[in-house]
Formats: C-alpha cells, sequence, structure tokens
C-alpha cells in the first residue's frame, strides 16, 4: 500500500495527533536551557507529524504513534541545532523584540512603529536600532555556517526559521501562503524592502538609493520586517496546534 495521499485520512491523523506533539515538545523543554520555547517546539513538531503522517504506511504493520514519534522528534532536534549559532543573549534579545512586537500588535490592532517597539523594550531608538544591527549579524553568520549565502535562502526559510528538510518542503505551499498573509500586515515601506530585495533581487544599497535612506537603514528596516514576519508566523503556525 502507498503512503497516505489522501489529505482528509492525513488530516485526520494529524488532528488526533496533535496531542502527541505538545507532550513530546514539553517532556524535551524540561530538558532544554529556558530560552528555548514550548511554542517553537510545538510548531516544527507539528510540521513533522504533517510529514508523518503524509508518509505514514498502515500496512508495515507500525503503529502510526511509534512511526510519526521519531520524526516529530527529528522535527523538534533540527530546529534546537539551528539555534546553536546564536548567543544567548541574541537568542534572548530576538525573543525580546519577537514578544515586544506580539504584544503591541495586538494592544494597537496594527504593526507598531520603531519608535514604539523602543520604548516598549525600555530603550532608546538608537539602542533599538544597535539591535537590530546585531540579529542582522547574527543573521549572517548563520548563513554563512550553514556553508551558503544570503541570497540563497528563501523569505520562508527566513522568516519561520525552519532548516531544510523533507517536512518543511512537503509543507511548503501552506507555509507561502500563511507567509502571503504575513506580509501584507506589513507596514508599506518593510513590503516594499523585502518585494526589492528577494523579488527584483536589489542590493541593500540601490534599495536605499530607490526609497532615499541610507543602506544601513535598510538593513535595519529589512532585519525588522523579517522580526516582524518571525512573530507573525509563530502565532499564525502556534494557534494551528491550538485547534
Amino acid at each position: 500500500m502507498e503512503p497516505v495521499e489522501d489529505l482528509t485520512t492525513r488530516d485526520k491523523l494529524v488532528m488526533e495527533h496533535v496531542g502527541l506533539v505538545k507532550a513530546l515538545a514539553n517532556r524535551l523543554a524540561h530538558r532544554l536551557p529556558s530560552q528555548v520555547e514550548v511554542s517553537e517546539l510545538i510548531s516544527v513538531g507539528v510540521l513533522g507529524l504533517i510529514d508523518a503522517a503524509g508518509r505514514f504506511k498502515p500496512s508495515l504493520g507500525v503503529p502510526f504513534d511509534a512511526f510519526a514519534r521519531r520524526r516529530i522528534q527529528g522535527a523538534m532536534l533540527d530546529m534546537l541545532r539551528d539555534l546553536d549559532w546564536a548567543s544567548r543573549s541574541v537568542r534572548k534579545q530576538r525573543r525580546d523584540v519577537d514578544s515586544a512586537m506580539a504584544r503591541l500588535r495586538a494592544e494597537l490592532g496594527r504593526e507598531p512603529e520603531s519608535v514604539e517597539l523602543a520604548q516598549a523594550m525600555g530603550v532608546s531608538e538608537a539602542e533599538y536600532d544597535r539591535m537590530l544591527d546585531q540579529l542582522r549579524s547574527a543573521e549572517l553568520a548563520s548563513i554563512r555556517q550553514a556553508s551558503t549565502d544570503e541570497e540563497g535562502q528563501s523569505l520562508i526559510d527566513i522568516a519561520v526559521d525552519l532548516s531544510e528538510g523533507p517536512h518543511q518542503r512537503l509543507e511548503r505551499r501552506e507555509l507561502r501562503e500563511l507567509l502571503a498573509k504575513a506580509i501584507m500586515q506589513l507596514p508599506e515601506r518593510e513590503r516594499q524592502i523585502l518585494a526589492f530585495y528577494y523579488e527584483q533581487e536589489l542590493t541593500l544599497a540601490e534599495i536605499g538609493q530607490v526609497i532615499g535612506v541610507g543602506e544601513s537603514r535598510v538593513s535595519q528596516l529589512r532585519t525588522q520586517a523579517i522580526a516582524r514576519l518571525r512573530s507573525i508566523m509563530q502565532t499564525a503556525l502556534t494557534r494551528r496546534t491550538a485547534h
């Protein structure tokens, strides 16, 4: 018998075993530093579960729980390996930015401005800009460690922060749909920068000339846009696991 191809059957398996993902995530989180969020483990674990549901062969006589467990844990461990590039302080910084964005978005009913984010985090605008520069540098370090260049990474890989693998490729279409919706929530200038950078492949300097700001400012705005996308995508993926 071939792997499960019927989407209804696959989705039924997924919905019935989301609890397994949460249990494995909570168990793993107890052995990890506090900066690793359970919600992040759940998000990637659900992708592993979806992959398992699509590949499962009932004819093999292996219980689905046992079959899925390995792929779920593998997806979570892949995510943890990806986190190794960043220092604890940088990871905390990114979580703080993401958290402030999510909180202000809920309070204001719109995307917060840079000055509002700085105030919410208790730092000056200049300090906030330096944080964005540090996050940008950490991102570049991650890319170099993966032996690839920045242009080689898709916006999905950066915004969702998942390593490449079979389960990610399987969900590419769904991730693209979520990403498209997330992009539409960004401020217009940040949407414009991402379009110039990822679609038209302009350099940061070229984008700066088009929109009338310096290259360093374009870099900060691009990093902020990616942070917003991560926050929006994380919320969307977490909501999926809750239903």
